[in-house]
């Protein structure tokens, strides 16, 4: 990947010269019997993950809090919903949504990464981490109710980002209180009906866990990656991270009723994606993520495709879209007018163990929600739908069509097929002039695969 074009290059880019030096000298006695063993080689790589780490953490802790400015003139379109802002209802429901969406970010104190020294992904993992958060709200619309918050009895927030209990609920609340006077003591209305989805939201985080046992964690993303030629330190783009979520996810038997498809040139295979959710009764239809890797222009994002991307964030069955602005990968989850809301995953945050009982969770959820320009966007992006079941995967397939054929006079973005996936391969694609040719709607494209396209097909 050309640096120049990849949202994130080694973990080196982000550090001044005069940190590298101090990592490599500081390692260890300087003179002439030293020898460059194992341990020695170990420890340098320890401190440079952790120049790395405190790098980041100052970098990107300080500009985190710094809020974005919301307009009540202008409504919020985040995951399928909207929120006008001048009603302070809306706008607090707006502000428990964003803070419940699960926050993966950079970790240090880890276990070793398999066949290096790393011991945190800060400054390379970017990528991996906003792949984590688009499966982890695919994974909260799978199992728990559509309209889940985070509840504010299991977390106090004391920021401009407080969240105060929903009005609604007051009646139905003291309906219960009532009931647990006569025992002698009152119950929260959090305490009663949040207990099972607490449960499993604890559950979902600790399968995203930084330890080599966890199905979905930075231990195993790295070991899925290698059969596509990554390894711990490298970058990865999002077309190569959306297929290691569609291994990680076969390869987990915490999820056996739910699949990932992956896009194949620009192409929904409606033949490939029923094939794959299809299975004998009681439930003939298993849920599936479906991840669509596409380039919206060549270096930069073509300014055609931002209604369309609007209009995707607006539907319920999108889950967000792994992006981001070159050299800096984001987790997109809406937008308010010619801004895009994201999600950063490059706060560099210490380890937490999902093992032990009631593991905190404030670390998981991003109180501060925060804007980009279109303009700034990188053409390079994965979107992410759900679907839990075939009537569900039906209308995801009519809503989304529609959104990517309203735009007049603009090449969709992907498309549906009824048929399915056959490599067609015209000419040579060898490594010696990088082209490949890819038969699409009965024409052959010549698509150039250089490194820094990515593996996308160009729109």
């Amino acid at each position: 990947m050309n640096p120049s074009t990849s949202f994130e290059s080694q973990s080196s880019d982000d550090l001044p010269d005069d940190w590298l030096f101090l990592s490599s000298e500081s390692a260890g006695p300087q003179n002439q019997e030293v020898r460059r063993d194992d341990q020695e080689v170990e420890d340098r790589g320890k401190l440079k993950s952790k120049l790395v780490s405190a790098w980041n953490s100052v970098k990107y802790g300080w500009s985190l809090k710094q809020k974005s400015k919301f307009s009540k003139s202008s409504p919020v379109y985040m995951l399928g919903k909207s929120y006008e802002l001048k009603d302070e209802r809306e706008k607090d429901h707006f502000r428990r949504s964003f803070v419940s969406l699960l926050w993966l970010t950079y970790r240090r104190g880890f276990p070793l990464l398999a066949g290096c020294s790393l011991t945190t992904d800060s400054g390379w993992g970017c990528v991996l981490r906003t792949g984590q958060m688009l499966l982890a709200r695919g994974l909260v619309l799978h199992l728990m109710p559509p309209d889940w918050t985070w509840s504010v009895s299991h977390h106090a927030v004391k920021d401009d980002m407080e969240l105060l209990r929903p009005a609604d609920s007051a009646e139905y609340g003291s309906k219960l209180n009532k009931r647990a006077n006569n025992r002698g003591r009152k119950l929260s209305l959090g305490s009663l009906l949040d207990r099972p989805m607490e449960a499993t939201h604890r559950r979902v985080i600790s399968w995203f866990a930084d330890h080599p046992s966890a199905p979905l964690g930075i231990h195993q993303l790295v070991e899925l990656g290698q059969s596509s030629g990554k390894k711990a330190g490298d970058w990865y783009g999002p077309s190569i991270v959306a297929h290691i979520l569609r291994k990680a996810v076969a390869a987990s038997a915490d999820l056996p009723s739910l699949v990932v498809y992956v896009a194949q040139d620009c192409t929904i295979y409606l033949k490939d994606v029923r094939s794959l959710c299809e299975r004998p009764s009681p439930q003939p239809w298993k849920s599936v993520i479906i991840l669509v890797p596409v380039r919206l222009g060549g270096h930069d994002l073509n300014p055609s495709y931002i209604s369309c991307v609007k209009r995707l964030l607006m539907l319920q069955c999108c889950i967000g879209i792994i992006g981001g602005k070159p050299k800096h990968s984001l987790f997109f989850v809406g937008f308010q007018d010619d801004h895009l809301l994201y999600l950063d995953p490059h706060y560099c945050q210490p380890t937490v163990d999902t093992t032990k009982k009631n593991f905190p969770l404030e670390s998981f959820h991003c109180k501060y929600a925060r804007k980009m320009p279109f303009s700034r966007m990188d053409p390079s992006c994965t979107i992410g739908f759900y679907a839990k079941g075939q009537r569900e995967f039906e209308s995801l397939r009519t809503a989304v069509h529609e959104a990517l054929t309203t735009s007049a006079g603009t090449y969709p973005m992907f498309i549906f097929s009824e048929g399915e996936h056959q490599e067609e391969v015209a000419g040579s694609s060898s490594t010696t002039n990088n082209i490949t040719y890819i038969r699409r709607k009965n024409e052959l494209k010549r698509i150039d695969t250089d490194n820094s396209m990515d593996e996308f097909v160009l729109l």
